[in-house]
């Protein structure tokens, strides 16, 4: 492993050391199903050798997983591509995300990104691929104009389709069946030279390049990639010939950088080539033996073949870092944005996702909070750090990603970051955070399908508002939510993964567990409104607490207000409310305040801050003021809550450079009643 000397410039103090830091590189693919990855499901149809179940196969997947681990229970945080990749780069779930439902095109908030967060650690930043986060509309034409655009949300380099629309066309010049699109260089259009480009190709070809390029100029300074493929999503296009030979730094897809002819595949037909494997392919369509077999329709020879080219593409990047000589210096991570989709936009071809049953052994797909919406195939690979052939059974969920790539470059991830490192379960290397649940919510006005192979329930499902939650085996869902106090159904997924026996009349503790922890866990936003938006959140029951807080002190040159819970303390103690006079020195620090906070009755409340370099308030797991990512010290930052009477845990945490005076001051309104400094007798902690 190399070892890359941090900055001080550019990293924090406690980080002041020759630290591992490896590569990153995340692989995004678009509506694959958790069921279209061999190890995870084909390979089971194949071995099962049942003719009217056709299979499609994923050898460099297979193979990523048997050096790598699988993570066969992670989740995305919505069930269709802008939240699910909003709550991605922000590290941050649904209820937290500013871009939720169909909110396609919508700018990514200016907050902490996994890409700012690692390039003010010292990485090297690229994004390649599909965006659809850029804001301003989908009419704009200039990055100047979008507000999010990638290189404005972390990235040093861009090359992609910015726009959603975009990612519906595989050919960005020819445009077969969406007509042209736009690829952008930077700020450079130039999809003019890309002829006969098929999209899964170029970005693989224009990634290797990067790292090539990256490689030769700056070998000692660690990069991030994302790579978001716009397939096999939308409308199964075929690429123009077979995948080239060998792989890696000599073989495999090449950037050319000619005019017409950018890649080695911009030749031959376009939207032309079958995998053999499927061109032949036929299966007992009519499941009697005795008949003559059909040749798979024509779509399903389209998707397998995209699917095995990200799969090929997959293989090829890793030969190249194996070329390269850092392949043990790269953490690889492979994943989708949401369950198997059943949009093809061929003519006259439709898309069913029961063909190959991509959604696994679950129901649902894209658009649907049930397990095949929501759990999607994710591999990982870092060899000398993950165990080969390692699975790791413990749930996670899509925002966990930037607090893991945060922990992998040495750095502690931002307060606001709902997510938690997985490092510690891939590697088996210290001790796994604590986890109480996951959640996802989601709007969609359509119904599921009406497979045969799902439950009877579960076909043709009205959708309308979703939330989803789970709790170590059990996961709870709710449907066409009405309003707050709508049960949640509640499944044992590990026992009963196509969620067909609701446990929830017999586990009424935990199905009102769910119902407080989804008020607990969130804010509401209204563009994307809910029927439990004005719902007071609920106190919780503590047995024996009292008066004051709970105080810790640490001391480094943070970057930005650091989740402390995850760093070790200087000081400790207990006091009789928040200030910060126990603080271990005056510079370069952090404090964390935690307890209950007393609400004297039901109703609306709202807090503030005011802080010299920044802070965050979480009241249960709700962030309620974020004065961290351009906050200006001085000014008052605030946020409103509703809240039952009774007991409320919260955390405050507190940051403090060099500039100015050491300064906190927390203040609440009540119903009611002026802003004022929250009294000593409102704060209590656990006796």
């Amino acid at each position: 492993m190399k070892r890359y000397p941090i900055l001080a410039i550019l990293l924090a103090a406690q980080c002041l050391f020759a630290a591992e830091r490896p590569n990153i590189i995340f692989i995004l693919t678009d509506d694959l199903g958790w069921g279209d990855v061999g190890v995870f499901f084909q390979n089971g149809r194949k071995n099962a050798g049942d003719r009217s179940e056709p299979w499609h196969l994923t050898p460099n997947l297979d193979q990523m997983a048997a050096e790598g681990a699988q993570l066969p229970n992670h989740y995305c945080a919505a069930p269709v591509c802008a939240p699910s990749r909003a709550s991605i780069m922000l590290g941050v779930s649904q209820g937290h995300a500013n871009i939720r439902d169909n909110q396609f095109d919508k700018a990514l908030e200016d907050n902490h990104t996994v890409a700012n967060v690692l390039r003010r650690s010292g990485y090297a930043t690229v994004a390649i691929g599909k965006w659809g986060l850029q804001g301003n509309g989908k009419e704009e034409v200039d990055p100047a104009t979008w507000t999010a655009y990638p290189t404005k949300r972390g990235f040093d380099n861009y090359f992609g389709y910015v726009r959603h629309r975009d990612g519906h066309e595989h050919y960005p010049k020819e445009g077969l069946y969406r007509g042209s699109k736009e690829v952008w260089d930077g700020d450079k259009n130039i999809a003019d030279v890309l002829d006969k480009c098929y999209t899964a190709d170029l970005w693989t070809a224009k990634a290797k390049h990067w790292i090539v390029e990256h490689h030769k100029a700056k070998a000692s300074q660690p990069f991030y990639m994302y790579l978001a493929y716009d397939t096999p999503h939308a409308v199964d296009e075929l690429p123009t010939q077979a995948y080239p030979a060998g792989g890696g730094l000599k073989g495999g897809l090449q950037w050319l950088g000619q005019p017409g002819h950018m890649i080695n595949t911009a030749s031959g037909t376009i939207d032309s080539w079958i995998h053999p494997s499927y061109r032949g392919a036929t299966y007992d369509h009519d499941k009697n033996p005795t008949t003559p077999e059909v040749a798979w329709p024509n779509v399903y020879q389209r998707y397998a073949t995209s699917v095995r080219r990200i799969d090929d593409a997959v293989g090829d990047i890793k030969q190249l870092l194996q070329d390269l000589k850092i392949d043990r210096d790269t953490l690889m991570v492979f994943s989708s944005d949401n369950g198997p989709s059943i949009e093809s936009y061929l003519p006259k071809q439709n898309l069913e996702a029961d063909f190959f049953k991509s959604f696994g052994p679950f129901d649902g797909i894209k658009r649907d909070v049930l397990e095949g919406g929501v759990r999607v195939a994710t591999l990982a690979r870092w060899p000398g750090h993950i165990p080969a052939g390692k699975v790791m059974a413990r749930p996670s969920i899509s925002y966990d990603w930037l607090p893991t790539f945060a922990d992998a470059a040495g750095v502690p991830v931002p307060a606001r970051i709902d997510g938690i490192s997985l490092l510690p379960d891939l590697t088996g290397k210290g001790t796994p955070a604590k986890r109480d649940y996951l959640y996802v919510e989601y709007f969609n006005p359509g119904k599921s399908p009406t497979y045969s192979d799902f439950t009877p329930a579960n076909r043709g499902r009205k959708r309308g508002q979703m939330q989803a939650v789970r709790m170590g085996d059990f996961v709870g869902i709710r449907y066409d939510i009405k309003s707050a106090t709508a049960p949640f159904e509640i499944y044992n997924v590990v026992n009963d993964p196509k969620e067909t026996k609701d446990l929830a009349p017999k586990m009424e503790e935990l199905e009102a567990k769910m119902r407080a922890v989804v008020l607990q866990a969130r804010r509401p936003d209204s563009s994307a409104p809910r029927p439990y938006d004005d719902e007071f959140v609920p106190a919780v029951a503590v047995k024996q607490v009292i008066n004051g807080v709970e105080w810790k002190s640490y001391e480094g040159a943070f970057q930005w207000v650091p989740n402390l819970e995850t760093l070790k303390a200087k000081a400790s103690g207990t006091a009789s409310q928040i200030d910060l006079s126990k603080r271990t020195r005056d510079n370069e620090l952090g404090m964390l305040f935690t307890g209950y906070l007393k609400v004297p009755e039901d109703g609306g409340y709202t807090f503030s801050i005011e802080t010299d370099t920044g802070a965050l308030l979480r009241i249960h797991d709700a962030t309620v003021i974020d004065a961290d990512y351009g906050y200006v010290s001085g000014k008052e930052a605030s946020g409103s809550i509703k809240l039952k009477a009774g007991l409320h845990p919260f955390r405050l945490y507190y940051s403090r450079g060099k500039q100015g005076k050491p300064a906190l001051k927390f203040s609440w309104i009540t119903p009611g009643a002026e802003k004022q400094s929250i009294p000593a007798g409102n704060f209590y902690h656990a006796k």
